[in-house]
């Protein structure tokens, strides 16, 4: 016999059961998926694995690493979405598209490289960087980078950008008894915090005037909210924009950058200089341009004053450096990647004026892809140097065509990309494309302001290239620089991927001309 309660138990269940049970395309979220995975394995392992055979973990992350990108292949021409609402499936919380996989690329290949880059540093004593909880915190930190450019609700692209960024400045502090690497997680830490409660207001804003998390459900409904709600989703849409600035490093939120990569592990300045960035930009990007297009108006212009802001103090900040004595190197590519992070927003702010914005957006992930590889290319290179000259000083660079002609030359093709000058065809081409992006836009003043600047950029790039070719001192011509395997490997993969950008820039220009959503 029944109860009157029964009924309306069972009328309430099955909704509930309807909207929780849903199937999931493992194929589509491989690739975080597996770098997640091999993370716990690495964590697990590394209880039973004695210290001398440490490096196993290492090797394991790089080949689960090698293993997460390769998932990406099946999904190229097939967009793929999953976790969809059961009554409409157009509305998901994860897409696997062009944009999706192309960020997702640059992830997982900017961690591998990071992590090639590691393997030796983390065997380094003097270090004092504990092993497995190392490449536990740099996985982990990887899946939720891959994961952000996927996610298309709200609440998924909090979660993920929180995941990316924990981990992170836990890495800048992780080794033990350097009061710099404590500073630094610390000054990390704090822009972390306040960037993430930034965003987490302005969402909340915007969910409590459209009623949603959905980025395309915002789209729509919230070109619909009037009276006191519209002054609200406006303060939303303010604050979320100011969460992702801390994130992207865009000034006046840069603060944090030279001191941090300073004091972070090599290796980790070199992750945080690409992946950070790649973290930021994308969340940017799906916050904008998906979730409110109808909002041009507001962020387009704030996101033009940011890029001529940024582009021109990250450039300044590194010229100034030149009357620095004993300037260091990594605080050097600190400043530069403030520079480039201006270059990144160009043709998202000038999304907003654009008729086709897909291709705005095409034009800053083809340059992020640029970027990551010679970026990393010169962190390699740097990595290399400062096994033998501990204060990595951009004087500790000179002559080194003498002793190692060959890392010589790879330093000054990348220096050179990231100028835009040949033979660095491919910095060339990205910087027209992006510069291209604002002319099109009718943003002739921003575009006015990245040519400036990249005359600035020619100075402190170009010194530094002609110091590598300069008669060395004694005591520099006797030294030389022995690469260990990872690291030469690290070197040579970015050297391909420039060298190969550059005889073929079309493979990433391209997103320029077709755009990516």
């Amino acid at each position: 016999m029944s109860t009157p309660a029964q009924p309306l138990a069972e009328a309430l269940s099955q909704p509930l059961a309807q909207n929780l049970v849903q199937s999931v395309d493992w194929l589509a979220i491989a690739p975080p998926t597996v770098t997640a995975v091999v993370g716990l394995v690495v964590l697990v392992t590394d209880l039973f694995v004695p210290d001398a055979r440490k490096s196993l973990l290492g090797w394991i992350s790089v080949a689960g690493l090698a293993a997460a990108a390769l998932t990406l292949l099946p999904l190229v021409n097939d967009d793929r979405s999953t976790f969809c609402l059961t009554g409409d499936a157009d509305v998901c919380s994860y897409t696997a598209d062009t944009f999706t996989l192309a960020l997702q690329f640059l992830v997982l290949g900017g961690a591998l490289v990071t992590a090639l880059l590691s393997v030796t540093a983390v065997k380094d004593a003097d270090r004092g960087l504990p092993e497995g909880e190392f490449w536990f915190l740099l996985l982990s930190s990887a899946a939720g980078a891959a994961l952000l450019p996927a996610s298309r609700d709200l609440a998924t692209l909090i979660v993920a950008l929180e995941v990316a960024s924990l981990p992170a400045f836990a890495l800048v502090g992780l080794r033990q008894g350097d009061r710099r690497s404590s500073e630094a997680a610390l000054k990390f830490f704090l822009s972390s915090v306040t960037a993430t409660a930034v965003s987490l207001m302005g969402i909340s804003f915007v969910y409590a005037s459209t009623g949603t998390l959905y980025l395309t459900q915002v789209a729509e409904r919230v070109q619909d909210v009037d009276g006191q709600l519209a002054t609200l989703a406006q303060t939303g849409v303010v604050l979320t924009l100011v969460g992702f600035a801390f994130k992207t490093a865009a000034v006046p939120f840069h603060f944090w950058v030279p001191d941090t990569y300073v004091g972070a592990p090599l290796p980790i300045a070199a992750y945080l200089s690409v992946i950070g960035k790649a973290v930021g930009f994308s969340g940017l990007i799906l916050v904008t341009v998906i979730a409110l297009p109808s909002y041009a108006d507001v962020w387009g212009p704030a996101l033009a004053v940011l890029a001529a802001l940024t582009m021109t103090v990250g450039n300044v900040g590194a010229l100034r450096q030149r009357a620095t004595r004993a300037y260091s190197a990594v605080r050097l590519l600190a400043w530069s990647s403030v520079g480039q992070a201006g270059y990144l927003l160009v043709p998202i702010a000038a999304a907003a004026y654009s008729d086709d914005p897909e291709r705005s957006i095409g034009s800053t992930v083809a340059y992020a892809l640029m970027y990551a590889a010679v970026n990393l290319g010169a962190f390699a290179v740097a990595a290399l140097v400062g096994r033998t000259r501990t204060r990595n000083r951009v004087a500790d660079y000179r002559g080194l065509y003498a002793s190692n002609p060959l890392t010589a030359l790879l330093l000054a093709f990348f220096l050179l990309c990231l100028a835009g000058l040949p033979p660095g065809v491919i910095g060339l081409f990205a910087k027209v494309t992006v510069f291209s992006a604002a002319v099109d836009a009718g943003l002739g003043w921003l575009a006015v302001v990245m040519a400036a600047n990249v005359v600035i950029a020619l100075v402190y790039y170009l010194q530094w290239t002609a110091l590598l070719f300069r008669v060395p001192e004694e005591a520099a011509a006797t030294a030389r620089h022995r690469a260990p395997a990872p690291l030469t490997a690290a070197i040579g993969v970015t050297a391909v991927l420039a060298v190969a950008l550059s005889g073929a820039p079309q493979l990433i220009l391209r997103f320029a001309a077709t755009g990516l959503f």
